[in-house]
């Protein structure tokens, strides 16, 4: 006789159906912020006397407020996975998060300077709670050492970016046509259905993302025992993976900033004559290349490994920040234009944007995984909330480098990205023997681990 399996086993497409619950509450989760993101500069530098006033800032000021904002969203990852860890559990601290999201961006829709300040607090504080942990969630859906981990993660990368795709155009001409706080309202209505999806899909979660009681006599011995050196040694090297996280959004967050206000006030938006393309949407960009290719850097990546080349998670986070690095290239290409005209070309963002995506797509979802591979248990959710407080420090010096192009020169800052980044990513690779050995053969099947530290990896996720 054939049973059915409990709902929170139930598998479609070969994985969990509980990944495409969190696929969905983080797609509407990042249509809201995105949507807000795509708005944020453009809004404060708006001209308090237009038809849609802002709140007239100059570029320097905008770009400042960007980047703290930018920077505490992600930063506050740490004290949610701190909670997470130590007093709700995964789970119902993303709802939490998700909660604190519907009030932030209801509250943001409203028109005034002191409702915009309020809204903006509340995004940061239901980030903190939901962003670690939904990551965190996703890991914990599969078993230890189930190759479907990776492929996983880039389905939930896929969900962030439908997201990230649809919020500029509808949130940016909403916002940019109409009127900003329609804009940001539209950017709220996302997150409210967000909410409605988790909430609807926890019979599908029951078994992750749960709180480890102390009451557990097992789960008390790995929460107390001290670290490993295995441990010690991977939590190193995911130290030095930050710094490179770090450095990777310092670069590509330009776009939600520099690149924004540059596609406003530099960039030829006219699409052959008929009409202009609004600013906000190029913030599509790097989303759409995602949804389109996604799969085929994927596929390359494997086809790579099958080959017995080097596929580390390190290596291919420093290919990723060379390839980002060089898409500056053309934005360095755009500023000489603009120098020579009056205005650059709309092909320069768009070339900048394929690389800066191809660069992501080859760093950033590995990222996420190699953090659910090496933390430790006791640490899982503070590590994954260390990992979105480097994103936000990229986001705050991405906010500094942007600040710094008022003075220096926008052709310089792009060049200098160009140039140094790169270099960067090189030296990683020539350093790569020494950080896999850190990792203790933590990746694709190699693990050296004993059974007992298998055995508390699973309880980590389970």
């Amino acid at each position: 006789m054939a049973y059915a399996k409990p709902a929170h086993k139930k598998e479609l497409f070969g994985h969990p159906v509980g990944l495409y619950i969190l696929f969905f509450t983080e797609m509407w989760e990042r249509f809201s912020y995105y949507g807000m993101r795509a708005l944020f500069t453009l809004f404060l530098v708006a001209e308090t006397t237009s038809s849609n006033a802002g709140f007239g800032w100059t570029n320097d000021e905008a770009l400042a407020l960007y980047g703290w904002y930018t920077m505490l969203v992600y930063v506050s990852s740490i004290p949610g996975g701190w909670i997470a860890d130590r007093l709700l559990g995964q789970k119902k601290t993303v709802m939490l998060g998700g909660a604190l999201l519907c009030i932030g961006h209801a509250v943001l829709a409203l028109n005034s300077e002191t409702t915009f300040y309020i809204g903006c607090l509340f995004i940061i504080l239901g980030v903190g709670c939901l962003k670690p942990n939904i990551s965190s969630m996703v890991g914990g859906l599969y078993k230890a050492k189930d190759e479907r981990r990776d492929l996983g993660f880039y389905i939930f990368y896929m969900g962030i970016n439908i997201g990230g795709f649809l919020a500029p155009i509808l949130c940016g001409y909403v916002g940019e046509n109409i009127n900003w706080h329609y804009g940001f309202g539209l950017a709220a209505i996302g997150m409210f259905l967000g909410q409605a999806v988790y909430i609807w899909g926890q019979k599908y979660l029951k078994n992750v993302g749960n709180l480890i009681s102390r009451k557990n006599e097992k789960d008390r011995e790995i929460l107390d025992r001290p670290l490993t050196k295995i441990e010690k040694d991977r939590i190193k090297v995911l130290l030095i993976s930050f710094l490179l996280i770090i450095l990777f959004w310092a670069a590509f967050e330009q776009a939600g900033g520099l690149m924004n206000l540059y596609a406003s006030q530099k960039t030829d938006r006219n699409f052959f004559g008929l009409f202009e393309i609004p600013a906000s949407v190029f913030q599509s960009v790097n989303s759409f290349f995602i949804i389109t290719l996604a799969t085929a850097v994927g596929a390359f990546w494997l086809k790579w490994r099958k080959k017995g080349k080097e596929s580390s998670s390190m290596f291919k986070i420093a290919v990723g920040l060379i390839i980002m690095a060089l898409g500056f290239g053309f934005m360095s290409a755009a500023s000489l234009e603009y120098e020579a005209n009056g205005s650059s070309a709309m092909y320069w963002l768009i070339l900048a944007y394929l690389l800066h995506t191809i660069g992501e797509l080859c760093a950033s979802p590995v990222s996420l995984s190699y953090i659910t591979k090496l933390a430790p248990l006791k640490y899982a959710s503070i590590i994954m909330g260390l990992y979105w407080a480097a994103t936000g420090l990229g986001n705050k010096v991405a906010g500094l480098i942007g600040q710094a192009s008022q003075e220096l020169g926008e052709f310089e800052i792009f060049t200098g990205i160009a140039v140094i980044w790169s270099l960067i990513g090189v030296l990683v690779i020539l350093m790569l023997k020494p950080l896999k050995r850190l990792a203790h053969g933590a990746e694709d099947g190699e693990s050296k681990i004993s059974d007992e530290e298998a055995e508390d990896f699973e309880l980590a996720n389970h």
